[in-house]
């Protein structure tokens, strides 16, 4: 299960400062004991070619 990772002021200034310095807005989660799929190169590519498509963030875990 994944949820908004709650943050210490200290860490939630790092998060901040990278924001502005990128322009971006970053945005932290947390898991509760998901294991991530290794990938190899081709099937990386297949989801970020789905992602795009889509106009979604997919992530690859392990069943």
């Amino acid at each position: 299960m994944w949820s908004f990772s709650k943050i210490e002021t200290g860490n939630l200034k790092a998060i901040t400062d990278l924001e502005s310095k990128l322009g971006i807005t970053l945005i932290a989660f947390s898991d509760d004991g998901i294991k991530y799929a290794d990938l190899k190169e081709d099937a990386a590519k297949e989801v970020k070619d789905l992602e795009k498509k889509l106009g979604l963030s997919l992530l690859a875990v392990k069943a």
